[in-house]
């Protein structure tokens, strides 16, 4: 394949991952895009930004039918773990292909305080991790002894619990409700 340029290489990025039924990696993409991987990424980011319901996973790039579909399973966890801790069960979540919509937190004085997280990958995690270093901020964890509940939303019942799972083996998970 010639090397395409950015909205026409862009175009053929959905065409192409629209045929596929398996996720597919940006290497894989870049290579038969004759582009670097950090192109794919862009695009990919690129077309996130435009409303195109790509999903990053660990196992590449899924275009799903339309955005009405992303996160259209939805689920409360309780969670339970210590602060660095945080970044393991967030990169766990994400690797799945699940979406950490936001943290709750049941205070004594406050009741129910929730805060929008909103990662779905790798690079979100470290965005969301990095600005709460670079705050000095506190997770909302830290309030209840790292009890907390997320609400997870994914793409179908079968990659949220496959992260639910994952989490439940490293021991995060207190309880769960639908």
């Amino acid at each position: 394949m010639k090397k395409l340029k950015g909205a026409e290489r862009r175009t053929w990025i959905c065409s192409y991952l629209k045929e596929q039924d398996q996720p597919i990696k940006g290497s894989e993409l870049a290579k038969l895009a004759n582009v670097s991987r950090q192109v794919i990424v862009n695009d990919i980011t690129l077309l996130k930004a435009t409303n195109h319901p790509i999903m990053s996973t660990n196992q590449g790039y899924i275009l799903l039918p339309n955005r009405e579909d992303f996160g259209s399973v939805k689920k409360s966890v309780v969670c339970i773990h210590k602060s660095e801790e945080t970044e393991e069960e967030l990169l766990t979540l994400v690797d799945a292909g699940v979406t950490v919509e936001n943290v709750t937190v049941e205070h004594p004085v406050y009741g129910e305080i929730t805060s929008s997280i909103m990662v779905s990958n790798r690079h979100d995690v470290e965005l969301f991790l990095k600005k709460v270093r670079e705050t000095e901020a506190s997770f909302l964890l830290e309030l209840t002894s790292g009890v907390h509940i997320h609400r997870l939303s994914a793409p179908s019942e079968e990659i949220l619990e496959r992260g639910i799972e994952a989490i439940r083996k490293k021991g995060y998970i207190m309880d769960e409700q639908n």
